[in-house]
């Protein structure tokens, strides 16, 4: 199973849970409101996969479950509206991909769950209490257990190629988490004895760069 499948497969089975029940004593259609960064075309695979993984769980878009796709088109700006729409039209649950995403919908409701994905350290920066109870009205997955990873994945690639000096870091100052990012990967480089390059990238330029990379 590839990791688009996994998260899919994954952040299907979090959210038919607590439906599940109430679905068999009601009968009702529950609305799925889908939050994400990219663009429809550059996230089509992950929301496809993720339609297909609750068909295998049993819940079937237009019979019992609405999925209503929201893509902000890597423009952050817009997460706001986009995650205020969701509430308007009734969602019983958003699945939010990425840190600003979740943050845009824990800011217009903290009564609606909240399934995160593809989040980098959601308790560093304030989505949760704590992995173990992360409190209020937003659960799911997380990438990483927190900023402190990205110094061990650079130790990993050291080990792996001991002969390389420099790291280019692809981050957006936009992001959520961009400080701890940085500052970890800062005293990674430094410790490691590597020269590190930060390219300023906008939001799109960075997921065309992530699209080509298939990251």
């Amino acid at each position: 199973m590839d990791r688009r499948a996994f998260i899919a497969l994954v952040g299907g089975s979090v959210l038919a849970t607590p439906l599940a029940g109430r679905a068999q004593s009601t009968g009702k259609v529950y609305r799925i409101g889908y939050l994400t960064v990219p663009s429809r075309e550059t996230a089509q695979g992950v929301a496809n996969t993720f339609r297909v993984a609750l068909r295998e769980l049993g819940w079937i878009d237009g019979q019992n479950i609405v999925i209503d796709f929201r893509f902000a088109d890597s423009r952050l700006d817009r997460l706001p509206d986009l995650a205020a729409g969701l509430v308007q039209v009734g969602a019983d649950v958003i699945v939010a991909g990425a840190n600003a995403a979740v943050s845009a919908a824990k800011a217009v409701t903290q009564t609606i769950p909240i399934v995160m994905f593809l989040t980098a350290d959601p308790v560093g920066t304030g989505l949760v209490a704590s992995l173990a109870r992360p409190g209020g009205n937003v659960t799911g997955l997380t990438t990483t257990a927190g900023p402190e990873i990205y110094g061990k994945q650079l130790q990993l690639l050291k080990d792996a190629f001991p002969r390389i000096s420099r790291v280019a870091v692809l981050v957006s100052h936009a992001a959520p988490a961009y400080a701890l990012v940085v500052r970890e990967i800062a005293t990674a480089t430094r410790a490691l004895g590597l020269q590190r390059r930060r390219p300023e990238s906008s939001p799109s330029r960075l997921t065309r760069a992530m699209h080509r990379c298939r990251l």
